[in-house]
């Protein structure tokens, strides 16, 4: 079995090093010669797992498909980011036409609590009209495409900080200034920079995890709404996991059994 698992987020490594680290795992691998491949975006760092890892996508290789035959792939495990869209579609076709099952783990989505004042948005488009009534918006969102840069330029009058781990892809407008950082956050750091820049309203995505929650509390501290971005909907997976523990054990069984089918 070799075990392609699409990363690029803390619950990939999370997953690809309990499969090494955890002795039933290890032996599963150690024993039956089975391989495990991390894919990875390659956007902000290289991971540090302890099996094969490919950066940078699979175009160099003729596209998702092609990798499959090439390297004789037997199942995916999708563990990117829940707003990764194109990958986790391009996962499910490729799996399909290869012939093998496609596999997802996504962590939950956070869920509004008490104090919370959250404005649910199904995209950009709807989102980004109503921002003209605010001075100060910290953008906790990931990278911005440029039609998406374009749709703020148009705000005048408005302080626009943009956070991300690796430097925008595209030219920021004047308004916008841009910090480097990397989760995870902690409630001081976030309460520290929402005050620091006169924060009136934060923009997300409903990533879910403990890694940028930090922000959700302090805006909840503060009484800031939050314009939440919403999932998007992802063609079905074989099998999806929402549990850690769940997905790895069901990795596990498939180690053990050689098999490479789905229940």
């Amino acid at each position: 079995m070799t075990l392609l698992i699409l990363g690029g987020t803390a619950d990939g490594r999370q997953l690809a090093n309990a499969l090494y680290k955890t002795k039933r795992y290890k032996d599963c691998i150690d024993k039956q010669s089975q391989k495990i491949i991390y894919s990875v975006a390659g956007l902000v760092r290289t991971p540090k797992v302890p099996c094969q890892v490919i950066s940078g996508g699979f175009s160099p290789f003729g596209g998702l498909s092609a990798y499959i035959q090439q390297q004789s792939i037997t199942a995916i495990l999708d563990a990117t980011h829940p707003y990764a869209k194109i990958m986790s579609t391009t996962a499910v076709e490729a799996a399909k036409s290869c012939d093998i099952p496609c596999w997802r783990f996504h962590r939950s989505a956070w869920q509004e609590k008490e104090g919370d004042h959250w404005q649910n948005y199904a995209d950009w488009q709807a989102l980004t009209p109503n921002l003209n009534v605010f001075k100060s918006v910290f953008l906790s969102c990931g990278q911005l495409t440029q039609a998406q840069i374009d749709g703020f330029s148009l705000i005048t009058d408005q302080q626009q900080l943009l956070r991300t781990a690796a430097q925008a892809n595209v030219k920021i407008p004047s308004g916008m200034q841009w910090v480097k950082a990397i989760g995870p956050f902690n409630l001081a750091s976030e309460l520290e920079l929402l005050k620091r820049y006169n924060i009136d309203v934060i923009v997300s995505k409903n990533s879910g995890g403990d890694s940028t929650s930090a922000k959700l509390e302090a805006a909840r501290v503060l009484n800031i709404p939050i314009m939440m971005l919403q999932r998007p909907e992802l063609p079905k997976a074989d099998v999806e996991f929402s549990q850690l523990d769940d997905c790895l054990s069901y990795l596990a069984s498939h180690y053990q059994s050689g098999s490479c089918t789905t229940p």
